[in-house]
């Protein structure tokens, strides 16, 4: 994919502004504003929390996209994903409210990005250029699909709804992008088809999560179902070798039981797991927030989607019709030579 790098650099790019627009203007919202005495939060009340950790992942999905998966680029972006969760909750605990504060985030965030490109490509300069991880890329659009289904449902407990909507469209729909465009990158041939196929995959999973965040929380989850199903099978469109030219059905039809039944049964499992090991607390605390109370729980729905979106990886990212080098076709079987000839 002759446009990945400049491509995967704008999605990390707008997953920066996104996240710094998040913690500047909707993270105050789900702040409480009694002493914290008289306060006791419950579900989802720090839903901004899950949607900025999910455009950190988008972060690092652009940047895996960037390096076309290759591991020069995949363990930075990795790292600088880790580094930058460290970097919210020390932000989330200053509150920062302002304009100001929106501009110098979304600035520093993209002056990171910039840097970290910057030493990747003067450091391999002059190195061969590697093929694509093809299964690196499938990971990760994996990871950013599930994760769009994930999103689209996420709710707030009070009357946030008006904001939470268009911020939860715009990340689900930043991720349903970055999704398609690492599948793309992860493609055998960029040939026509496919390019026209990311289009129309992209237009369905954005208007996937708009139709999820216009229907009523407690209807949400076949559209969720849905959604996911529809990227799941679409990117393994894309991502997956074309024998003779064309899709194997068979293999899709598998992609598309899977896509049914996996992300949210995965995600189901990772949120019971990460609520019995109560991984949310100790974000919560860090970040200088009140506990949630003992009746309800404290779930990052993100980390759930992230997990999920892996364990989706595990089948959809190392079957045989996704090799890192592209099958050879068969030449000419030689004619047998008869003995004593």
């Amino acid at each position: 994919m002759r446009l990945a790098r400049p491509g995967g650099l704008l999605i990390a790019a707008v997953a920066a502004v996104l996240w710094a627009v998040n913690m500047t203007v909707l993270q105050p919202l789900t702040e409480p504003g009694a002493p914290w005495s008289q306060i006791s939060p419950g579900n989802n009340t720090y839903w901004a929390r899950d949607l900025r950790f999910a455009t950190i992942v988008a972060v690092v999905v652009g940047l895996v996209v960037a390096g076309r998966g290759d591991r020069r680029w995949s363990r930075p972006a990795v790292l600088l994903g880790a580094a930058w969760v460290a970097a919210d909750l020390a932000v989330d605990r200053a509150d920062p409210t302002d304009v100001a504060a929106t501009v110098l985030l979304a600035v520093a965030g993209c002056v990171a990005l910039a840097a970290l490109a910057t030493v990747l490509v003067r450091r391999h300069r002059g190195t061969p250029v590697a093929a694509p991880r093809r299964r690196v890329l499938a990971t990760a659009a994996c990871v950013a699909g599930v994760l769009a289904a994930v999103v689209a449902t996420i709710e707030s407990p009070t009357d946030r709804e008006p904001e939470l909507n268009p911020a939860a469209f715009a990340t689900g729909a930043l991720l349903v992008v970055a999704a398609v465009v690492a599948a793309l990158a992860a493609a055998p041939a960029q040939v026509r088809v496919r390019s026209w196929l990311a289009l129309g995959l992209s237009a369905v999973g954005v208007l996937g999560v708009g139709w999820v965040r216009a229907v009523e929380p407690v209807q949400r989850t076949l559209p969720q179902v849905a959604v996911g199903a529809v990227l799941i099978v679409g990117l393994s469109l894309l991502a997956w070798d074309w024998p003779d030219g064309r899709p194997d059905w068979g293999r899709h039809l598998l992609a598309a039981i899977a896509g049914l039944v996996g992300p949210m049964g995965m995600v189901l499992v990772a949120g019971l797991v990460t609520l019995v090991l109560r991984v949310g607390a100790p974000f919560t605390a860090l970040a200088g927030n009140p506990a949630i109370n003992a009746a309800d729980s404290d779930l990052l729905y993100s980390l759930a989607g992230l997990l999920a979106g892996l364990g989706m990886s595990l089948l959809l990212a190392r079957p045989p019709a996704l090799r890192d080098e592209p099958p050879a076709r068969p030449g000419p079987v030689p004619p047998s030579v008869a003995p004593g000839s």
